[in-house]
């Protein structure tokens, strides 16, 4: 088991609640079958670390039936799930990611859980990376605005990305205090 799964299996023990539990998550941990995986995905009633285990292994082995279950988990509340997510969808390389991630960043009725999908964009370096983060920067500004971890997160994200349509966001930026030291780095990146 490799360091990433087995970090995922430890957090979901967790969550079990019995034998029958405890036996369904040494087989999705311990199993080759990528059917059987994708199975929990659509089977009635699995538990959610079910399926995030499942869909963390497929999505790792580059499967594309996880994508759906991992976007899902990408906005989930618990940050780890995000995680773990966030990390998956990088490994399966599906070119619908950055879309989804960017549906996701923007999303203002789920911004309290932008800071992966912000992340992930970044790592993507995909066309709708920087249209995306500048977005979600833009509303973040907003005087009294609480989710300025999305906005550092969106600062240092088009700061790692260089494309200069961020500049006039990004010296908005350089006028509120928790943002202003990385605005001027991703400033000074900017071509």
């Amino acid at each position: 088991m490799d360091a990433d799964l087995l970090d995922l299996a430890r957090r979901t023990e967790a969550e079990l609640t019995g034998p029958a539990d405890e036996e369904l998550h040494r087989r999705l941990t311990a199993t080759v079958d990528l059917d059987a995986l994708a199975a929990v995905l659509t089977e009635g009633e699995r538990p959610l670390w079910a399926r995030e285990i499942a869909a963390f292994r497929l999505g790792c082995a580059r499967d594309h039936r996880a994508f759906e279950s991992l976007v899902l988990l990408l906005n989930h509340r618990d940050p780890e799930r995000c995680v773990s997510a966030s990390y998956a969808l990088t490994r399966l390389g599906d070119p619908r990611t950055p879309r989804a991630a960017a549906a996701l960043a923007t999303n203002e009725l789920r911004v309290a859980y932008a800071l992966l999908p912000v992340r992930l964009l970044t790592r993507l370096r995909a066309p709708e990376s920087a249209p995306a983060l500048i977005t979600t920067l833009q509303r973040r500004l907003a005087p009294g605005d609480p989710h300025w971890r999305v906005a550092l997160a969106c600062v240092e994200g088009l700061g790692a990305l260089a494309d200069e349509r961020a500049r006039p966001v990004l010296e908005s930026a350089l006028a509120h205090p928790r943002l202003s030291a990385a605005a001027s780095a991703a400033l000074s990146r900017l071509t």
